[in-house]
This record gives C-alpha cells, structure tokens and sequence, in this order.
C-alpha cells in the first residue's frame, strides 16, 4: 500500500469518526414519579426541582437576603466591567440585575429575562421604578433564550439552573448567545452543606455543576465558596 493510499484512507476514517461524534446524542430526559418538589423528570442522575413561581416574589426581595447571601460578595466575584453586555437568565423580580446595572456602565446593559409573564410584570415595575435605563426586560421560553449569536460577554443563573426543564437545549442557546471567550456562571445553593436551609432539590453540588457544564465547550476557570449559602461556578466559552 503506496504512501497516497494509506493518506487517504486515514482522512477517510478520520471523516467517518468526526460524523460519528456529531451524531452522539445529548444526554436524554428520563421521566420518574415525581417528588415532593420535583417535576417528574430527571437529567444526568438528578430530578429537576419545580419552580418557585411568581406568588415568591416577596421572597427575592425580603429586607434580610443581602445578609443571609451576602449578595456583595457574588458581584465582587463577577468582576464586571463597564460596556459588558450580561444576559440574567431566570431574572425573577430583578434584584440581582438592579445590582449589577451600575457596575457595566457606561456603555453596557443588563438583559434580564424570566419565563413567568407575570413575574415579567413584577421586574418590569421594579426595573421602572428604580430608574435604570441600561436594564432591557424580556419574556423568555422553556428551552431558549434567544439572544443573538455572539451577543452577550456573561450569562449568570442566580438559583435558577436546578429549575431549568430543559437544562441542556437552554445551555446550548446560552453557548450560541456567548462572545468567545464568554463566561456562565452558576450560582446554586450548596447541595454539600446540609446547614443551608434551602430543600434539597434546590441545591446543587459543585461536583453537578462541573459535570452538566462539562459536555459542553467549557472550561472551568474557577469557584469561588466564600459566600455562606451559595457557590459560584464560572466557566469559559472555549476557543
């Protein structure tokens, strides 16, 4: 078998392996009989919790959760810098947005999206009345965000992934929506630390986070645990 051969039947069995691995399915959904506060559904060995529906409002936005979540130290952790373009995903009453608007200007822009018309109402209202123009509100769906291709720098989920009902195609629109270079960042309650009084479909480990990011084009840049309820998983969009 002459050189030009052997090339050419290496480049076929290359190709043949490349289609193969666009073909692999993503992890599929299994449906389960449904738990206390989960939905009867279950991604990569865990049951994806219910979600806290607009009527907990009041909640997000009580008097004592800056101290209880020391909210400070997640935006010192984000970094943010004035002209990014950060998508909240699963923005809720805005608490979070109205906190990091300030940090991105002048010249960036809070997208804050939730999948809950009336919760939609209830951030527009708190968006309106705390006057910051640089916060754009949208309705989004179950299974995508749509934002632009390569249009946002960070997409940050505030105790929202674990509620996802479809973890992977939202992922899969965040990673098409994401500059090069573009962190996620995961912000779940710790499923390690039993002294964190959250329900335990509402928390997840670090160990979940690294796993369900992993199938994705991500690298884990880092965690960071200083804050007492909640761990901060940031990942980076690879080359």
């Amino acid at each position: 078998m002459n050189i030009v051969r052997v090339i050419s039947l290496f480049t076929l069995l290359l190709a043949a392996n490349l289609t193969l691995a666009q073909k692999t399915p993503p992890p599929g959904y299994i449906s389960i009989p449904a738990s206390a506060d989960g939905i009867g559904k279950r991604y990569m060995d865990r049951e994806i919790s219910g979600v806290m529906g607009w009527q907990g409002a009041a909640w997000l936005e009580r008097d004592k959760r800056e101290r209880e979540e020391r909210t400070d130290l997640l935006l010192d952790a984000l970094a943010l810098q004035p002209g990014m373009v950060i998508a909240d995903i699963g923005a809720g009453t805005g608490y979070l947005s109205r906190r990091m608007a300030p940090l991105v200007m002048p010249g960036g822009k809070i997208i804050a999206l939730d999948l809950q018309p009336e919760m939609v109402n209830i951030l527009q209202a708190e968006v309106k009345r705390s006057g910051l123009a640089q916060i754009e509100v949208r309705l989004g769906t179950v299974d995508d965000i749509k934002l632009a291709k390569n249009s946002i720098d960070m997409a940050i989920m505030l105790d929202v992934y674990h509620e996802l009902a479809y973890p992977y195609e939202v992922l899969s629109s965040i990673m098409q929506a994401l500059k090069p270079r573009g962190r996620i960042v995961f912000v779940e309650y710790k499923a390690e630390d039993a002294r964190v009084p959250i329900k335990p479909l509402h928390k997840m480990s670090e160990a979940q986070i690294k796993r369900e990011a992993s199938i994705f084009a991500l690298g884990w840049e880092r965690t960071v645990s200083t804050l007492p309820w909640q761990h901060v998983v940031i990942f980076r969009k690879k080359e």
